[in-house]
């Protein structure tokens, strides 16, 4: 698959009742990162990028919990296969076809909750909550809890409204908004106001349709294909025996191959059960294991009126480095060690008097254990590279470390900064 394009633009799209900007709505550079202030006052979506730290971002500001956007490198089974599970949904990101009107849904079926994209530049939001609000086990949030009850009997079209009415996801989508992309914005929109003027019934033209996201979800027993820019879902059939991904791989394939070698990139992004959940669950079972079997032991010591020894057979009962307890630099609480279910294996040890079988179980769960930390370590890490890569572009420091470039120009010390910088 190509490299992931780094512009988004949608060019085709309901009707938007976006303003063009004011002429005081923005300050004088075009280049300078756009202010809390200026962002709030704009109207307009801003273009979101397929980056996966900006949506696993905003799924948090938005209060979605338990769901992680990553990144899909390959179709190839072997490569799906390697995707955490569940996966709740796809997001394919491509150049924008009508597709065959009679291959969607006469309405929106009960039970899907679907929105059309009726603002410019809203896709992204719209993809990810036609895949969230489809997702029963998952914590919303208050205010997505609130939109999705709210919604619950609009149309598609009228959902499609609410979410570009809906200041809180407006705010934190555009909230990746730099000032050039929300010039760019207005303009395609005055652009395309013109040329609505110009033709009452523009027809759709390939060489102007611009990057889209839609979202394919497995609900009810069926895999859909959720396209904003369709009036309805399309059932694309029932959950097959197979994996859905696999499923609705080759819907995208056929997707790809409409387009010329070259001529086309794409970006597929999946929405999985955050790993992080699953890897403190089995820290908790493991933390639990050891700490029961330990207790064990050492009752069967006591019990026969032994002295309770730090090893046995030369191995440590307990290393020192191993965890016992909850842990807040592992996300681990007592009430998760106290909910964790044993092993069937690790229940059968709480029923020997073998000492010598029970410290080699421990043994093996504090290797087990020292693996699951550093897993767990690199979830966190991830999710802090995450952030920094959000922080990054909604702070813009790109663009302040140009200004100040340019400050020193106008100063005459842009030489002395640029000989110092290389010096050192």
């Amino acid at each position: 698959m190509a490299t992931r394009p780094k512009r988004r633009r949608l060019a085709k799209s309901g009707d938007a009742s976006s303003e063009g900007p004011s002429s005081r709505a923005y300050s004088q550079d075009p280049s300078a990162p756009a202010t809390n202030e200026e962002r709030s006052r704009w109207k307009g979506f801003c273009e979101i990028e397929s980056e996966p730290a900006f949506f696993n971002v905003m799924l948090r500001d938005f209060g979605v919990e338990g769901v992680r956007v990553q990144e899909v490198v390959s179709l190839d089974p072997d490569m799906l296969a390697y995707l955490p599970r569940p996966v709740y949904g796809l997001i394919f990101l491509f150049k924008w076809r009508e597709e065959d009107p009679d291959k969607q849904e006469p309405s929106c079926p009960e039970g899907i909750w679907f929105a059309n994209q009726t603002v410019n530049n809203a896709c992204a939001s719209v993809a990810l909550l036609n895949i969230v609000n489809n997702i029963p086990e998952l914590k919303l949030g208050e205010h997505l809890e609130q939109f999705k009850e709210f919604t619950a009997d609009f149309t598609p079209a009228l959902r499609g409204d609410a979410i570009g009415n809906f200041e809180f996801v407006k705010t934190i989508h555009n909230s990746f908004a730099r000032k050039m992309d929300m010039l760019n914005a207005d303009l395609q929109l005055k652009n395309d106001a013109s040329a609505r003027k110009k033709s009452k019934a523009k027809d759709s033209d390939e060489d102007d349709a611009g990057f889209h996201f839609i979202a394919f979800i497995p609900v009810q027993d069926k895999v859909w294909k959720l396209d904003g820019l369709e009036r309805q879902p399309q059932n694309l059939g029932p959950i097959a025996d197979v994996d859905w991904v696999l499923q609705v791989a080759p819907e995208i394939e056929t997707r790809m191959a409409q387009y010329e070698d070259g001529q086309i990139e794409f970006a597929i992004l999946s929405l999985v059960k955050e790993p992080l959940i699953k890897l403190v669950a089995v820290l908790a079972e493991n933390v639990k294991s050891i700490t029961s079997i330990r207790r064990h032991l050492l009752q069967i010591q006591s019990d026969r009126g032994e002295p309770q020894p730090d090893s046995l057979d030369g191995n440590e009962l307990v290393p020192q480095d191993l965890l016992l307890g909850p842990s807040e630099q592992y996300r681990l609480s007592q009430e998760a060690i106290d909910q964790a279910v044993l092993s069937p294996e690790d229940e059968q040890q709480l029923k020997s008097d073998d000492l010598v079988a029970m410290s080699a179980v421990i043994q093996q769960l504090s290797t087990a254990q020292t693996s699951i930390r550093a897993s767990i370590r690199d979830e966190i890490s991830a999710i802090q590279a995450d952030d920094d890569r959000a922080a990054s572009r909604r702070n813009d420091k790109g663009l302040l470390a140009k200004g100040l470039l340019q400050v020193l120009e106008r100063m005459g010390r842009l030489s002395i900064f640029m000989e110092s910088a290389c010096c050192s």
